[in-house]
This record gives structure tokens, sequence and C-alpha cells, in this order.
């Protein structure tokens, strides 16, 4: 039986150690070869040890998704490497800026937006080309935090929001090339960043780490909290062509705790 992603070239951002790599991982486990791109060169470099460490259905560029060099740079890297390119994942984002709209500092707001909508279309942008040639997939990555707020996070949920509004305008406009393009939402996702943010929370309150765990899955029919590698596989199946008369959808990763 032919895997999921048998013979496809598979781009990913903002490869670090949470749900980029997690991705980038699932992607060739299912038989892709991945490119991987992010800012920081070490984490690229790691990863792609983890996903293929003889290198052959690996490679890597530094970059930005702000700058239009770089991502056109990343995109010739997997076209140089494996003949083109069969879907791009985004999974860069900044997810620094937090509270709400009192008293806050617009032009952290304006800094999220250009890298969370700008980026992510620029990166876009730059794969159309390879992605025309014989059509393919675009993933985004939104945030529950569009639509049920849980943290003070106004100016991220923003730009999630805008980005998750473009996809409807490009699933129109890249499909009659066959291009298809969907979002993948997910709530919290058990990794680096909350595992983190557990055991601070945990230890500033002074309660055990599976109380937090708790109050965070207590409205989770599944009664779990979802884990990167989760939100990945519904990612790779996004990129497969299992999913070839889907675009324009919202898939939300999120133990059942809310319904749209």
């Amino acid at each position: 039986m032919a895997e999921l992603l048998e013979g496809k070239t598979v781009v990913v951002s903002g490869v670090g150690n949470g749900l980029g790599r997690e991705i980038a991982l699932a992607a060739s486990r299912d038989g892709a070869n991945v490119v991987l791109g992010a800012r920081t060169e070490s984490n690229l470099k790691s990863v792609a040890e983890e996903v293929d460490p003889t290198g052959q259905r690996v490679a890597y560029a530094v970059t930005d998704i702000l700058d239009k060099d770089a991502c056109a740079e990343l995109v010739r890297t997997a076209a140089d490497r494996f003949g083109g390119v069969d879907a791009l994942v985004n999974v860069a984002a900044k997810e620094d800026v937090f509270g709400g709209l009192e008293g806050a500092d617009l032009d952290a707001w304006k800094a999220m937006l250009d890298a969370n909508v700008i980026g992510t279309l620029t990166l876009t942008q730059a794969a159309l080309p390879e992605l025309k040639k014989r059509g393919g997939s675009v993933v985004l990555i939104g945030s529950q935090a569009m639509f049920h707020p849980q943290l003070p996070q106004s100016a991220y949920a923003t730009s999630k929001g805008a980005l998750h509004a473009a996809m409807w305008s490009l699933a129109k406009e890249l499909g009659p090339h066959k291009i298809r393009v969907n979002t993948v939402v997910p709530t919290w996702m058990w990794g680096p960043p909350i595992e983190l943010y557990v055991a601070l929370s945990a230890k500033e309150r002074g309660v055990p780490e599976e109380t937090v765990i708790g109050e965070i899955t207590k409205n989770m029919p599944l009664g779990e909290m979802p884990a990167d590698d989760d939100v990945a596989n519904s990612v790779v199946f996004f990129a497969s062509d299992r999913a070839r008369m889907l675009t324009g959808q919202t898939l939300f990763v999120n133990a059942g705790e809310y319904f749209r």
C-alpha cells in the first residue's frame, strides 16, 4: 500500500522544536521529501537530522518569511533538490504579543500582523509558480483563539483571523490551478510551549501540573489535550491526495472542546 505522501515534496516553514518539527517528521514518515524553512539554522540542522540522517529526502534553507528573496530561495531549494513542490505548510508565526486592545502597543500588533499574515502570504506567493505546475496543497495553521478566545491574545487572534479570511479568497483564486488551500485549527497543543506553560503555571500557583492540565482539558469531551503530532497528522491529510476535493475548509483539532 502506497504511503500517503509517497513521491510528494512538502515545504514546511517555522521549523523549530514544536509543531513545525512534528509536521516535518510526519510528512517524512508518510513518504514525502521534506524541505525545511526557519530563521535559526541550528534548528534546521537538528530537525533535518531527525527527518533523514542520510540527507537524501530532506533539505533546508534559512528563511525569514518576511524576506521575499529568502522565501524564493526556500522554494528554489525544493525545486532544485526534488523537482518541484506539491505542498506548502505555513507554520511560521509570531506569538509573543499578549493582552487586549486597551493600552496596547499597536506597533507590536503591526509586527504580528506583518509576520502572521503578510509573511505567510509572501511565502505562499513564492511557492505558486511551482505549485501551478502540477497542482497541490497550501495548508495554513490557524488558532482556536480566532473563534473562542481563552488567553488574552487579541493581536494573535486578529492576525490568525485575517489569515483565515484570506483562505477563502485564495481557495477561489487558486482552485483553477488545482491548488487547494485549507486551514488546520488547533486548540491547546501538548508540546514544548504548553509543557513550559503548564510547568510555570503550576509552580507559580503551588499546585500539581495535573491540576493545570485538568483545567485546560475540562471542556474537551475526549478528555485529553491534543498533541503536536495530532495536529501534524491532520496537516498531512490536507497535504495529501486523500483531500484532493477539499479546499477552503477548516479542520478543528481540539478534542471536541469547541464546535462550529
